[in-house]
């Protein structure tokens, strides 16, 4: 049976935290071997994905060393812990026989290549994975408006967020037993139920470029590879 992709160009959102396996900060090998195993089972489907990664592994693992410290000083140090993910994760995509290009917000050219939107386009073309790191380069903005950005740059038609959760619930699932799980839900009417999807900067770009957004768990196997294929995994926020 073909296996037809309903995407040809997706955003994956993962955050820093998604790399850490049951640990409570750093990278777990095993975890991130299992997450890039996830995204070459739709690049061999012929998906273009570009990544957006976050950095809440390395720099909340030193957050009491930071406490107190200037905020848009704390982002810059954030910037760079998601470059660091960002090599980590190429280099796994390497060892599983995968070509990926890091691409960063801040000028790091001796380490990573700077952004540059139509060079990541290309990569895309060739088949090619891009790891945007280094959020938006500026402070005060998280990488989940890095995500929308960067997939509404790329013409992405959809963002994926993937999360430690399967999907958007009506509240908090770990804390409240009678949380119940959203197959979908309108941008609308998320801002009404006030969830908290993503920050209200990147939301709201979503919401007025019209690219949707799915969240789900990559800790789920095969929940990627069904979200491209078009299957009804995690929540579909709709415009």
């Amino acid at each position: 049976m073909s296996e037809t992709p309903k995407y040809k160009r997706i955003l994956l959102k993962l955050s820093g935290e998604a790399l850490m396996g049951s640990g409570s900060y750093g990278i777990n090998r095993q975890t991130i071997t299992g997450i890039v195993g996830e995204v070459k089972a739709v690049v061999d489907l012929g998906v273009q994905v570009g990544v957006v990664i976050g950095g809440g592994n390395i720099f909340r693992g030193i957050a009491p060393a930071a406490n107190g410290m200037d905020r848009a000083q704390a982002d810059y140090v954030g910037m760079l812990a998601t470059v660091m993910n960002g090599l980590t994760l190429q280099d796994a995509m390497r060892m599983a026989g995968m070509t990926a290009r890091v691409q960063s917000a801040l000028n790091i050219e001796q380490v990573v290549e700077p952004y540059i939107r139509g060079r990541a386009i290309r990569y895309l073309e060739q088949g090619r994975t891009v790891i945007f790191a280094g959020g938006t380069g500026n402070p005060f903005f998280t990488t989940d408006t890095a995500a929308a950005l960067r997939g509404a740059e790329i013409g992405a038609e959809i963002v994926l967020k993937a999360t430690r959760v399967d999907g958007v619930y009506s509240a908090d699932p770990e804390k409240d037993r009678a949380a119940t799980r959203y197959d979908a839900i309108s941008f609308d009417e998320a801002i009404s139920r006030n969830l908290a999807i993503m920050d209200t900067t990147a939301f709201a770009l979503c919401r007025d470029r019209k690219l949707p957004i799915r969240v789900f768990s990559i800790l789920k196997p095969g929940a990627l590879k069904r979200v491209v294929l078009g299957e009804n995994e995690g929540t579909l926020v709709y415009c």
